[in-house]
């Protein structure tokens, strides 16, 4: 199977100010596209030739992990945002989020504290069990819940590359200016 970059849903300047054009150019066009085009020349001739992306990411490890995950993990991120995004969810979604935090306040500023403090790069993931209970994942580099049978929900890209451009070290500012993309209907419709 041939693994092609994601076309996005919205303009490559439609989520600025929040994430500039320059930064999708760079993050989708360029570090996406890369993972890509590495995972296919990795799985060439191999027991992953013909795997779906979730089957790679649960079985695989060393460089085609690395990139296997890359591409799962930015095509979850990318397709999480909506230009009129932001709010907060409603539905199950936030029922849950109410049961496991208290309020979506609550869970803002456990997600954000989770993504600010993981070390490095990496993954902060809002993410459910098999009976559909909460939890914040951090994870290193190309870390994915799914390894972990846990079913991703919400995931924020904390690599340096994700915000730089941006928002050059101001980590937390960047997370803060996230929550205004998110499209809760799309990740809603994940729990």
């Amino acid at each position: 199977m041939k693994y092609e970059l994601p076309q996005l849903p919205y303009a490559i300047d439609a989520l600025e100010p929040v994430i500039s054009q320059k930064t999708i150019e760079f993050h989708h066009g360029k570090h996406h596209q890369t993972y890509v085009t590495n995972l296919n020349n990795l799985i060439a001739g191999t027991e992953f030739e013909n795997s779906t992306l979730d089957e790679i990411v649960k079985k695989s490890d060393g460089a085609i992990f690395n990139n296997a995950a890359q591409v799962w993990n930015h095509t979850f991120y990318f397709l999480s945002f909506s230009p009129g995004g932001g709010g907060s969810p409603k539905g199950k979604l936030a029922d849950a989020i109410d049961k496991t935090w208290g309020s979506f306040e609550n869970f803002q500023k456990e997600f954000n504290t989770a993504a600010t403090t993981l070390f490095g790069s990496g993954w902060a993931w809002l993410a459910k069990d098999s009976v559909g209970v909460l939890s914040i994942v951090k994870e290193s580099n190309a870390g994915n819940p799914l390894t972990k049978g846990l079913s991703p929900i919400l995931t924020f890209d904390v690599w340096e590359h994700a915000y730089y451009l941006d928002y050059q070290n101001r980590r937390a500012d960047y997370l803060a200016a996230l929550w205004n993309l998110i499209d809760w209907d799309v990740v809603s419709a994940r729990y």
